[in-house]
């Protein structure tokens, strides 16, 4: 019961399930959607048009959505979002099976898959210290977990995108895609009933687009405030930009002309997901008696570059599997480090708002990169388009080495305390998002 001494465990397995389950059929999508517009147009310029629109609605929705998640309530947003987006991923193969998918249909199929999925991710993060409380666990132990299952389950939906697509073809592995979501919205509406914190907030001001704008204003007005949470925004846009250009254009341009096809891009997405748990796992372990900001800022500069170098440079599986691996388990020491600095400076009542306001931010370049991602390949051919990609990586990820603000990522825990500029000191020990 919320609030109460009885440790109830039900609510916080049901989110980790449903968001492993929902996390499995996104990495579905993130390969069998790009496989399938290079099989059906051979175009490069168009998968990065179609990635376009299906990012730009999910920096929309989170520039907007943090005060709406809270009046309609958190398990309510994520069971309409996973729905919602089920249903749009079934109608592409369904209306190809019939002939009737013009291209400008699958761009809005994947804008409305766009624009529902990213309230539902931010109402399932924003659940766990809640339901951690409601289970009896902590706090890192919770998004700990949170995050090695995610990634577990980003792995195991890769890898199973790329044997499917070449067993059945990628209008099978997108229904299968589709009944990912639906499942995890059954999980969602069953297993978080009667949480208090999943619920609408009741004693919320009345309605109206003037508390909806002062909400939306103390969420970015938090966040601007905290150069450490400023800087990561930024970093980590930049971050995000080139890897959907990496995802949804270059790795399967790369995948088709170079290697294997798509059980090659599933291998090498799985194997990033593999390296991506084992360093979840060991900072951990590990990790955490360490500079949390040492560690970030090498692990930081290996997630990247070096796969876009190598991938440009080699045209055989080896070399780049092996690099994806090695990058896999730097970037699995990112998110822990990251998202305790977050969960722990954000106050309960700000959490939803100011989680929309760093997703926004952090994935303000997706849509630009995808784009760019694919009009780089028709114009400078794919290995030019790597190489320049990866070159805005590594600027990026240059930026804990350079800017004083990241320093503070070794404070000591102090969420909720003001410094005189207004802004809540971060801290905490590691997490993930």
């Amino acid at each position: 019961m919320d609030g109460g001494k009885t440790r109830n465990r039900v609510p916080l397995t049901a989110v980790l399930a449903a968001n492993s389950i929902s996390t499995a059929g996104t990495s579905l999508t993130l390969i069998g959607v790009p496989w399938f517009v290079l099989e059906t147009t051979g175009s490069a310029g168009r998968a990065g048009v179609v990635a376009f629109c299906a990012t730009l609605p999910i920096v929309v929705s989170a520039l907007i959505g943090g005060p709406v998640i809270d009046r309609i309530g958190r398990r309510r947003v994520s069971v309409a979002s996973d729905t919602v987006c089920g249903l749009a991923v079934a109608a592409v193969p369904l209306l190809h099976y019939a002939d009737a998918l013009a291209f400008w249909t699958l761009c809005v199929l994947m804008a409305v898959n766009g624009l529902a999925h990213t309230p539902g991710n931010t109402a399932r993060y924003v659940l766990v210290p809640d339901l951690a409380a409601h289970a009896g666990t902590t706090l890192a132990r919770a998004a700990s977990l949170f995050d090695a299952v995610s990634r577990g389950a980003r792995m195991v939906g890769a890898a199973l995108a790329g044997v499917l697509i070449a067993l059945v073809g990628a209008e099978t592995v997108l229904l299968l895609d589709a009944a990912t979501f639906l499942t995890s919205a059954a999980l969602i509406a069953a297993g978080v009933r009667g949480v208090r914190a999943a619920e609408p907030v009741k004693a919320a001001a009345p309605v109206s687009l003037r508390t909806y704008r002062r909400e939306l204003r103390e969420g970015y007005a938090y966040l601007f405030g905290n150069r450490l949470l400023l800087g990561v925004v930024v970093t980590v846009l930049f971050m995000n930009g080139t890897d959907q250009g990496w995802n949804a254009v270059l790795l399967p341009v790369h995948a088709s002309a170079e290697l294997g096809g798509a059980r090659d891009l599933g291998l090498l997405t799985a194997l990033f997901g593999a390296g991506g748990l084992t360093g979840a796992l060991l900072y951990g372990a590990v990790g955490h008696r360490y500079s949390r900001r040492a560690v970030f800022s090498v692990c930081v500069v290996l997630c990247g570059a070096p796969r876009f170098l190598v991938a440009a440079l080699t045209g055989t599986t080896l070399p780049l599997a092996v690099t994806m691996v090695l990058s896999g388990v730097a970037g699995g020491v990112l998110n822990p480090i990251l998202t305790t600095v977050i969960y722990g400076s954000v106050p309960d009542e700000l959490r939803s708002r100011v989680s929309g306001a760093l997703t926004a931010g952090c994935e303000l370049a997706m849509p630009v990169g995808g784009l760019a991602a694919g009009l780089l390949v028709e114009g400078a051919g794919a290995s030019g388009a790597l190489l320049a990609m990866g070159a805005v990586y590594l600027v990026a990820t240059l930026s804990p080495l350079v800017f004083p603000a990241w320093r503070r990522m070794d404070d000591e825990p102090s969420a909720g305390s003001v410094d005189r500029a207004g802004a809540v000191d971060l801290a905490g020990e590691a997490v993930s998002s």
